[in-house]
């Protein structure tokens, strides 16, 4: 008999493992059962729960962007509208999301989202809305903001891939970077 209420802790644990699993191994070059084992739990339920690793670490990309969410949320209430733009960047690099192993978890997506149809959608959702808010958030400050969000957005993705592949930034750091970005597209 299965234990009522129990599926959102599990899959939830299952997430945190799947994030800490890639941090660890640094790519997706991981299993169901070592995700299952690190969540304390068997393989078997993790199936269950999930159906497959792909699923799994989907499931944990929608969390990281969740919490990126989250952080863009608090991080756009606190910001007057003339700084949305700066708060977006922090939110990208706020602690709580800049760490190890998100960053190795965004690499894994990247490489997913090339063969992965639903990786693909998910990152495609991703970049529209980031392009659209830093876009939004430029009016008014540059000549492009499209072309400026566009730059913004892949610099934020770069910094996230050179965390990956070599010694990372501090959230401090990488902010900065590209908040200097941002004040050479406006002007500044």
């Amino acid at each position: 008999m299965p234990k009522i209420g129990m599926e959102p802790i599990r899959r939830e644990a299952l997430v945190k493992a799947t994030i800490a699993e890639i941090g660890t191994a640094g790519s997706l070059d991981v299993t169901v059962s070592q995700i299952a084992r690190r969540a304390g739990m068997s393989s078997a339920l993790a199936h269950h729960y999930f159906g497959g690793k792909e699923q799994i670490f989907l499931a944990a990309m929608r969390r990281i962007l969740a919490d990126f969410g989250a952080e863009a949320r608090r991080e756009l209430r606190a910001a007057p509208p003339e700084e949305r733009a700066g708060a977006i960047i922090r939110a990208s690099f706020a602690p709580s999301c800049f760490t190890p192993q998100a960053i190795s978890a965004w690499l894994t997506f990247y490489v997913m989202a090339q063969t992965n149809d639903d990786a693909l959608r998910l990152w495609q959702i991703y970049q529209r809305r980031l392009r659209t808010n830093l876009s939004h958030a430029l009016r008014g400050q540059c000549n492009d903001p499209r072309g400026a969000a566009d730059a913004l957005a892949a610099l934020i993705d770069g910094l996230y891939i050179r965390a990956a592949l070599s010694e990372a930034d501090t959230p401090a750091i990488a902010t900065h970077r590209a908040l200097a970005l941002l004040d050479m597209l406006r002007g500044r």
